[in-house]
C-alpha cells in the first residue's frame, strides 16, 4: 500500500468460516479503518465463503472493482472468470476480496491502486475531482 501512502493497520489469519469473516469485518469497519483487502476464499469450493461473508457486512457494492479485478484477471487466465469476489462499501470503510494466490493479488492490485485513494475520498465525502 506503500504506493498510495497507506499503512498496514494489522494482520489476521482467519480459518474459512463465515461467521468468523463477518465477525472479523464488522469489528474492523468499527475502528474507521479506510481499507480493508481480504485474500482467499473467493472460489468455488464449499469453504470459499469470503464474499458470503462480505455480502453481510457491506452496504453497497462497487461493481466497477469487481468487473476490473476479473478483467484483469482474464488476461492472465480463462480461470478468472471463476472469481466470486465482492467489493463494497461498510461505513466509510473500502472492503476488497483479493484472490489467494499471491500472484493473483498482485495482478488484481495492479488494476485497483490507482482508484484507492479516489474511492476513499468519495466514501468519506471528502470532495475530491471525480475528473481526474
Amino acid at each position: 500500500m506503500d504506493s498510495i501512502g497507506g499503512e498496514l493497520a494489522g494482520y489476521k489469519i482467519l480459518p474459512d468460516e463465515e461467521q468468523l469473516i463477518t465477525t472479523e469485518l464488522k469489528d474492523l469497519v468499527k475502528k474507521d479503518i479506510d481499507v480493508i483487502l481480504t485474500t482467499g476464499g473467493t472460489g468455488l469450493t464449499p469453504r470459499d465463503v469470503t464474499p458470503e461473508a462480505t455480502l453481510k457486512v457491506i452496504e453497497r457494492r462497487i461493481y466497477g472493482m469487481e468487473i476490473a479485478m476479473i478483467t484483469e484477471a482474464l488476461k492472465h487466465t480463462p480461470h478468472g472468470m471463476l472469481s466470486r469476489a465482492v467489493v463494497g462499501v461498510a461505513n466509510e470503510t473500502l472492503i476488497i476480496n483479493l484472490p489467494g494466490s499471491p500472484k493473483a493479488v498482485k495482478e488484481n492490485l495492479k488494476v485497483l491502486l490507482p482508484a484507492i485513494p479516489h474511492a476513499v475520498e468519495k466514501i468519506k465525502n471528502l470532495g475530491g475531482d471525480c475528473a481526474r
